[in-house]
């Protein structure tokens, strides 16, 4: 455990099957957040793999998401976070006071073709980028 004062944000992302949507969202995060985020992802339901077309859309990108596993959704993970953004879970992810919450209304990937996961893989990077800057003060 590190003994510094002040602790890194940290945020979870949570959609149904940890498959896509809050997959490329932690992969995004871990990289464009340059390590200063902690990243975590869950599923209330997760499914056996990453989305495929995730996968693709994402190393269009140089992000490689292949060795992800979706995992299930759980309370420690939500007390533990800083900030929760659901993505189509609703009502599903436990409610912690003092936590920043946010659902972020996306499409879903499932079942379709990368042409139809990179808009929302797009999406999902410009709201990250917001996220970065809500979290991590700007040093210029």
């Amino acid at each position: 455990m590190s003994t510094e004062t002040s602790k890194k944000p940290s945020v979870l992302f949570v959609c149904v099957h940890n498959a896509g949507r809050s997959q490329m969202a932690a992969a995004f995060l871990t990289t464009l957040g340059k390590g200063e985020i902690e990243v975590r992802s869950a599923g209330s339901r997760p499914a056996d793999k990453v989305n495929p077309a995730a996968v693709e859309a994402m190393a269009e990108l140089g992000i490689d998401m292949s060795a992800e596993i979706p995992k299930v959704l759980t309370t420690e993970a939500v007390q533990d976070s800083d900030v929760v953004i659901t993505m189509g879970c609703g009502d599903e992810c436990p409610y912690f006071p003092g936590k920043r919450y946010e659902d972020w209304v996306l499409e879903d990937p499932a079942g379709q073709g990368v042409d139809a996961v990179r808009p929302i893989r797009d999406e999902i990077k410009t709201r990250i980028e917001g996220l970065i800057a809500s979290l991590i003060p700007a040093t210029t």
